[in-house]
């Protein structure tokens, strides 16, 4: 494959529709831009990719399960180590306890290091009469809602990238350097248990992962086997000019990748089979997954597997279903017959967040707890009756006590909202209510098996 061909294929998405792009003011500064991150050093590697590809292909088998969380949208304010340490530590902890109910290796994808940019259902924002362009995430715009805030800065793609570096390399530190050991994730989780006014109902499955590590000490198991863990990184791919500025020929296979990150995902309102998006994705070769709401017809889902993985490659294509609760036990069994029958190696993810949004009166988008987990039990219901693979979970969480969802071990209702609201865009499970979430896919998983 030549270059002068690849290169030519991966620009055909420019004479198509692409949607939930900003307006930038001087196309001259955004080329400027695109070609100082066109010489930047690649985020990730080829190699990285097709190791999580390799991954996913094994969920696809029903031999691992995807554990894909972070942010809803990060901020260049929160790329600090403490904020990305916290929400590793979270992901290892969920980790942990699935790792052990399922049986199976957990593949662990954070939405960090790149989550910098979101979708808009209206392209301004109006307060108090005034009209200024929505805020469209970090990598476009400020959050303040002021004029010069909201001016879309091509500039700010830079500061994505260089954050997304920051957060990588914490992430790569902390991975690899002894702060993920399976030991210290197993006494964070204890350490929840016996302060979590739910504690008890999870005290049975972290004795028996005590138990497990005591006896795997006895029998003279390797430390080093629990000193490190893989780590994926995973963002929306929104903003095509990004994307493409950060697309690589691979020196030693001579296939394009997108290395701003591991995994890249199309959401709800980008998957349009003749738009810009799709057409962009198809020609890379990460590993990538698309967002399927419940208006997802079956024949739908078979033209993105015969646009997106037309040689049926295990390992390439996820799909992410976003029902709702109160629709996924309807929606989704057409979507997975129809899928199976057809052969394609589709891993199956559950996003039981964006389906189950709510406005408190309070005025603060929200989500029940409740509604999250009821989604998550459908999910797996589903694909108990149909005998296939739940693969994964993707959901939004921080590692900070934040008050944005309702609900939990230690109850936060609509009148908590405001005590510690601070997302960027949509709510995020807190710590504490991430760790019910995973105490409770566990046992989901296992009455699966």
């Amino acid at each position: 494959m030549s270059t002068s061909s690849v290169t030519g294929d991966l620009d055909a998405w420019r004479a198509l529709p692409a949607l939930q792009q900003p307006d930038w003011d001087d196309p001259a500064e955004v080329r400027a831009v695109t070609a100082e991150l066109a010489a930047q050093p690649p985020l990730v590697f080829a190699g990285e990719c097709e190791l999580l590809k390799g991954r996913l292909a094994e969920v696809t088998r029903g031999e691992a399960f995807v554990l894909q969380g972070g942010d809803c949208a990060e901020t260049f304010a929160g790329s600090t180590a403490d904020a990305v340490r916290n929400k590793l530590k979270t992901l290892l902890q969920m980790a942990v306890v699935l790792t052990y109910a399922a049986s199976v290796p957990v593949v662990k994808i954070g939405r960090m290091a790149g989550q910098f940019a979101k979708p808009r259902s209206k392209p301004v924002e109006t307060r108090g009469g005034v009209e200024l362009p929505a805020y469209r995430g970090d990598a476009v715009n400020g959050f303040d809602f002021t004029e010069e805030s909201r001016r879309n800065d091509p500039q700010r793609l830079l500061k994505a990238y260089h954050c997304s570096a920051v957060t990588l390399n914490l992430c790569r530190a902390f991975t690899k350097g002894g702060y993920a050991d399976l030991r210290q994730v197993h006494a964070w989780n204890q350490d929840f248990v016996a302060q979590s006014p739910a504690g008890r109902r999870y005290e049975q499955v972290a004795g028996e992962i005590d138990r497990a590590l005591t006896f795997m000490k006895a029998c003279g198991a390797n430390p080093d086997e629990f000193h490190g863990v893989e780590f994926y990184s995973s963002h929306e791919a929104l903003l095509l000019e990004y994307e493409r500025a950060l697309t690589r020929i691979d020196s030693l296979s001579g296939r394009p990748y997108d290395v701003s990150a591991h995994f890249l995902w199309l959401g709800e309102r980008t998957r349009q089979l003749d738009g810009a998006h799709v057409e962009f994705l198809r020609h890379i070769r990460n590993p990538i997954g698309v967002k399927l709401g419940p208006t997802t017809s079956a024949d739908d889902a078979l033209a993105l597997i015969e646009r997106l993985n037309p040689e049926g490659e295990p390992g390439r294509l996820t799909f992410i279903t976003r029902m709702g609760a109160g629709k996924i036990r309807d929606a989704l069994p057409p979507l997975i017959e129809k899928v199976h029958r057809s052969g394609a190696p589709i891993a199956w993810v559950c996003d039981p967040m964006h389906g189950n949004t709510f406005e408190a009166p309070s005025g603060h988008k929200t989500r029940r707890l409740d509604a999250v987990l009821d989604e998550v039990a459908g999910f797996f219901e589903v694909h108990r009756a149909l005998g296939t693979h739940p693969g994964g979970i993707h959901i939004e969480f921080t590692g900070d006590d934040v008050t944005e969802c309702v609900g939990g071990g230690r109850p936060i209702v609509e009148d908590d909202l405001h005590q510690r609201y601070e997302t960027a865009c949509d709510p995020r499970l807190n710590r504490g209510q991430s760790l019910d979430l995973a105490f409770m896919v566990a046992e989901l998983y296992r009455e699966t098996r």
